[in-house]
């Protein structure tokens, strides 16, 4: 456990070699990214987290604690007390958001970007006025309904419609990680940090200089048509699309993760 800004952090690093801070995504923890550490790790320097509101990691009672500029700014406090000067940096989902701002916003302090089924926000001010609502509307839920109801409800979102490919083992550790959260962390990681309330970073994607890998899996084809945007108006950026995976690839698809990212980072 850290002290980032105030709160307590969990983070955890293993191996040796260049730093590389993996971000996991919204109601996920650092447990997640266990299978791709033990890959990692012989080559790398991992620091892994919980996210505010995440996991072992504190759950503010204040959603302006959780803001994007915020999320990022304790991460580069992070590699500061890590004694990190730069560092490579792969991010999922809500993580890939955080990602993609802290190198738009800190880009001398990462090396190179891997964004996995991210996005740079909502350019119309339209839908991102509805995408908060929806949000809220999600976050009093939560906080209403508590952490067993809400992972029925999301487990049974389109979004994870790929995710039954899954081993039943692998399902059920995926729902106990899910269950140990903290409903006001969630309700205030969506009222803080959501897609509708983060800044748009579409405007700014030219601005990246370092090399960056975007991945997205085939049957998310929403984050695909995102994606083949993203890399239309990023210089540095390589798309690959993984066949046969969905929005979770590094789960869906872990050898073919683990070699893109290998490979790119080589």
């Amino acid at each position: 456990m850290m002290q980032v800004n105030g709160v307590n952090c969990f983070v955890s690093a293993t191996g040796k070699g260049e730093p590389l801070v993996l971000l996991h995504g919204f109601t996920g923890s650092s447990v997640n990214w266990e299978g791709v550490t033990a890959v990692l790790a012989p080559h790398f320097r991992v620091i892994t987290l919980d996210l505010l509101g995440h996991g072992r990691t504190d759950s503010p009672s204040d959603p302006a604690r959780y803001r994007m500029e915020r999320a990022a700014a304790d991460l580069i406090a992070l590699l500061d007390t890590l004694g990190v000067e730069k560092s490579a940096l792969l991010g999922y989902s809500m993580g890939g958001r955080l990602a993609l701002y802290t190198a738009v916003h800190h880009p001398r302090r990462i090396s190179r970007l891997i964004l996995e089924s991210a996005a740079p926000g909502l350019a119309n001010k339209t839908e991102r006025s509805e995408r908060r609502r929806r949000d809220n509307t999600l976050a009093n839920r939560i906080e209403q309904e508590g952490i067993p109801a809400f992972v029925d409800f999301w487990e049974n979102l389109g979004l994870w419609q790929s995710q039954k490919q899954l081993s039943a083992e692998m399902r059920l550790a995926l729902r106990r990680q899910r269950l140990q959260n903290n409903p006001v962390g969630l309700a205030n990681s969506l009222r803080g940090m959501g897609t509708g309330v983060q800044p748009s970073l579409w405007p700014r994607l030219g601005e990246l200089k370092m090399p960056i890998l975007l991945l997205t899996g085939a049957l998310d084809e929403k984050f695909v048509n995102i994606n083949r945007q993203m890399a239309a108006q990023i210089p540095t950026a390589h798309l690959e699309i993984v066949a046969n995976a969905g929005h979770t690839i590094h789960l869906e698809r872990p050898s073919t993760f683990q070699n893109l990212v290998l490979s790119f980072l080589a």
